[in-house]
């Protein structure tokens, strides 16, 4: 079943980070900023985590999850709710290792061409220095939630 069109999944695939969100044992909510690999229409979401933080604690704990990503000047935005199991290291397919590299090498590229326009940026180069993934996160959406107002005339 087409969970998500694919008006939302390019929109996803735009954005160059999406905020993911756990919920920790006291029941407060996390917060972080994570890169998503590839995400079908089924509803499945892989995202590589970097560092085994308090997302990973948390999702031990707790499954369920949400991704979030707006883009402000569209005025649109979604919040992917849903739950998730940990893939370690030894497990994510080379594939997906693969395009994570892929994706920190456009970055990079990107952050070049923006420095020698001279556009403002980081001073340094911050996805060169980026470990490699941990683990995997594997995301199944169960909710869409636009996120856009619903303005009326």
């Amino acid at each position: 079943m087409k969970l998500l069109t694919d008006d939302i999944i390019h929109f996803f695939q735009k954005q160059g980070y999406v905020i993911v969100s756990t919920v920790d044992e006291s029941s407060c909510p996390h917060n972080s900023c994570k890169g998503i690999v590839h995400m079908d229409a089924e509803g499945d979401i892989y995202l590589l985590d970097l560092y085994r933080g308090k997302t990973h604690t948390n999702l031990e704990h707790n499954t369920h999850i949400s991704v979030t990503a707006v883009d402000e000047h569209k005025f649109k935005g979604y919040c992917l709710k849903g739950v998730a199991r940990l893939v370690p290291a030894n497990k994510i397919k080379s594939g997906v290792i693969k395009a994570w590299e892929d994706k920190i090498a456009k970055r990079l590229t990107n952050r070049v061409l923006k420095e020698m326009r001279q556009e403002a940026g980081h001073p340094a180069y911050p996805e060169a220095a980026l470990p490699k993934p941990e683990y995997m996160i594997m995301m199944k959406v169960e909710e869409v939630v636009d996120l856009a107002p619903h303005l009326t005339k």
